[in-house]
């Protein structure tokens, strides 16, 4: 629910293809599928700034000998990247990325993916996303960062978070047990409040978009010190 008239000045949110690129640009572990085997790879890969992803497996590691090994010298590939909130919610997964096509050895030992398709899937569906905007598309700028800013927001400063649900007004259903943050990028703030059953997704838009962590806790500020009717706000509920 937006009750700014002006809030079609900023967007709502990312594209499907912002949003795949910050997935990648965080993830520091991924799932990869082959065809005869699966591997779970934590700090073994890299992103370059177009979006390309990189392995880069052990020499003596059994993905580097299935890629050796692979017919026509390229592995077909399977890759899963899940975005995971940072705070203790009960449901943490916020996003997965699915990325298909083969993996390449480069001169140096790394393996680079040639990607042939891209799939995005959150709470409100899933989607395919074109290569070329994903090249051409940016990370959110506080992506890095993000994890860092919500986990202090939720330790430290829970008279904060009070301050932001009262933005909400009487629009939250009675009930609530918790609330915690569960998103932050330079559109907004998301907080997740939890029922006995089931939980509602509080969106808060900045008044203009965040350009760095300095600069989203300047938005925050004005978020809590602008009249009531003019904080922009989205409801989801999910049972």
């Amino acid at each position: 629910m937006n009750t700014d008239a002006d809030a079609d000045t900023v967007p709502a949110g990312p594209t499907d293809a912002e949003q795949v690129r910050t997935v990648l640009s965080r993830a520091t572990s991924l799932s990869l599928t082959t065809t005869a085997q699966a591997y779970d790879l934590i700090g073994l890969h890299s992103v370059s700034a177009a979006g390309q992803v990189t392995l880069h497996p052990s020499p003596d590691s059994p993905l580097a000998r299935e890629a050796a090994d692979a017919p026509m010298g390229s592995l077909a590939a399977l890759l899963q990247f899940t975005d995971i909130a940072p705070t203790p919610l009960r449901d943490r997964v916020r996003a997965r990325v699915t990325v298909s096509g083969w993996l390449a050895p480069e001169t140096d030992g790394a393996l680079r993916l040639d990607s042939a398709r891209v799939s995005l899937r959150t709470p409100a569906g899933a989607t395919d996303v074109g290569l070329d905007e994903i090249a051409l598309a940016e990370p959110d700028p506080l992506a890095v960062e993000e994890a860092a800013m919500l986990t202090h927001l939720t330790d430290s400063h829970e008279e904060l978070m009070a301050d932001l649900l009262g933005l909400a007004g009487s629009r939250l259903p009675r009930g609530m047990i918790r609330s915690l943050p569960l998103a932050l990028d330079r559109h907004g703030i998301t907080l997740r409040c939890e029922y006995e059953s089931g939980h509602c997704d509080l969106q808060l838009l900045f008044p203009a978009l965040a350009r760095d962590a300095t600069d989203a806790g300047e938005q925050i500020r004005r978020l809590l010190t602008a009249p009531r009717s003019c904080a922009h706000q989205q409801h989801h509920s999910h049972p």
